[in-house]
């Protein structure tokens, strides 16, 4: 946990996120094992910083393909950034579509699954159990395996175990816009019980005027950049007057539009926002620390393949254990 001060719970400078492109699978799985780099590069993160307090509620906007779910899976530890400073002060919980659920499992096994990864005793789980399948509404169908589940019911099971594990900082990536609306109120009064709490919440939705209502700030992301960052209304306003220009625009102008923004991504390099940082008064230092690469040398494929055992092992001890 990192050693924050003024109530931040996340506090990030420079995150950036490179995608290496590969012409063909076998160049991506020597780069996996190897090391290998790609021909080209996509940056789907260019620079990041910002700081999240105890208690924001942070909506996070921007059309598809800004990076916004990279963000998020870098923010939860999905993946590492490439490069960048992140500090976190709390557990995260994730709730999204198809967020950490199992689908050869059951959604009771996904539940029993879920909980020993987060350090929880069998007995601790079969206390909670009734009470997270009782807020998940799947009834009978909490037995059959989620590969037979709606989106709507996935999202259901992931927001009910998440949310019963009292997470610091929850983030919601657009769980609450599929389902029926019952439970999308139940889901909110949730999240307004969390907010009461004064947890952290980072919240992706592309009702604009629900992120109005449950936020208190907005980071509006586009194509991999920070547009704006600051209080709801200012930034949301912002944001919705970008769209309709966007819908403005005809369809050759909107084509034109993203692939610029996308060869953009392509030529953005770390040495040019080294720079920026300079320019800005960054010591020669802290542009070092941010613009340094992360460091995966050592990598080991028995590192990887151990910990994929461990993993289904794991799933045929809850299997065995629901039998």
């Amino acid at each position: 946990m990192a050693n924050l001060e003024n109530n931040i719970r996340v506090s990030a400078k420079g995150i950036t996120k490179d995608f290496q492109l590969y012409k063909t699978q076998s160049e991506k799985l020597k780069a996996i094992f190897k090391g290998n780099q790609g021909e080209a590069s996509f940056w789907a993160l260019r620079g990041l910083s910002f700081d999240i307090e105890e208690g924001d509620m942070v909506g996070i906007v921007g059309t598809n393909g800004s990076g916004k779910s990279t963000l998020l899976n870098i923010l939860s530890g999905v993946i590492p950034q490439t490069s960048g400073v992140l500090e976190l002060n709390g557990t995260i919980g994730v709730v999204a579509i198809n967020e950490g659920l199992n689908w050869e499992l059951t959604g009771r096994e996904n539940i029993r699954l879920k909980q020993l990864m987060m350090g929880k005793t069998n007995k601790e789980i079969d206390a909670a159990m009734p009470d997270i399948i009782e807020f998940s509404e799947l009834g009978e169908f909490i037995d059959q395996p989620v590969k037979n589940y709606s989106s709507g019911m996935r999202s259901k099971l992931g927001f009910s175990i998440v949310t019963h594990n009292d997470p610091d900082i929850l983030i919601v990536d657009e769980a609450l816009s599929v389902g029926d609306s019952n439970f999308s109120t139940k889901a909110l009064g949730k999240i307004r019980e969390f907010m009461a709490q004064k947890k952290t919440i980072f919240f992706v939705s592309h009702d604009l005027e629900q992120v109005r209502e449950f936020t208190n700030k907005v980071m509006w992301i586009q194509y991999g950049e920070m547009r704006a960052f600051g209080p709801t209304a200012e930034v949301a306003d912002m944001y919705e007057e970008f769209t309709k220009h966007l819908d403005e625009m005809s369809v050759e102008e909107r084509d034109a539009y993203v692939a610029d923004q996308k060869h953009q991504q392509q030529m953005w390099t770390l040495a040019q926002f080294g720079d920026e940082l300079a320019e800005a008064g960054d010591s020669k230092e802290e542009v070092r620390r941010v613009t340094k690469l992360k460091s995966f040398d050592g990598f080991s494929p028995v590192v990887l393949w151990s910990s994929i055992l461990v993993i289904f092992a794991l799933m045929a001890w809850v299997i065995w254990m629901g039998r």
